[in-house]
């Protein structure tokens, strides 16, 4: 069974930073590209950043493009999203997803979902 297991959210003031990362099991982490998706009440479910399953390369959403860093740890099975200068717009559930496709900016591109973590950015 294949489970992504997101960690790290929670309530942060504007400007502040917060580190989410995801756990990855049952499948081979290195095969598969990751990413973040966003998404807050009453909206679609938006794209965030993605990162290649072979030299690492990454793509962020304009609106993050700057203020978040995506990295993964092949040998924790990790992906991690690292958020600085965070704004009150950045208030969703973030969530990881793996995919075989690059970049997986689509949520339709998505093969697997954690949870989801709660990130709250207090004004």
């Amino acid at each position: 069974q294949v489970q992504l297991v997101e960690s790290g959210g929670g309530l942060v003031q504007a400007g502040g930073s917060l580190r989410l990362s995801c756990a990855a099991s049952g499948l081979t982490f290195s095969m598969y590209h990751m990413g973040w998706f966003r998404q807050a009440p009453g909206k679609e479910r938006e794209f965030v950043a993605t990162i290649s399953r072979s030299v690492g390369m990454t793509v962020y959403a304009d609106s993050v493009k700057g203020r978040f860093t995506i990295s993964r740890d092949n040998a924790k099975n990790t992906v991690s999203l690292q958020m600085s200068s965070l704004k009150p717009e950045d208030t969703a559930v973030y969530y990881c997803a793996s995919g075989s496709i690059f970049p997986m900016k689509v949520a339709d591109f998505a093969l697997y979902w954690g949870q989801g973590t709660q990130v709250t950015v207090s004004s």
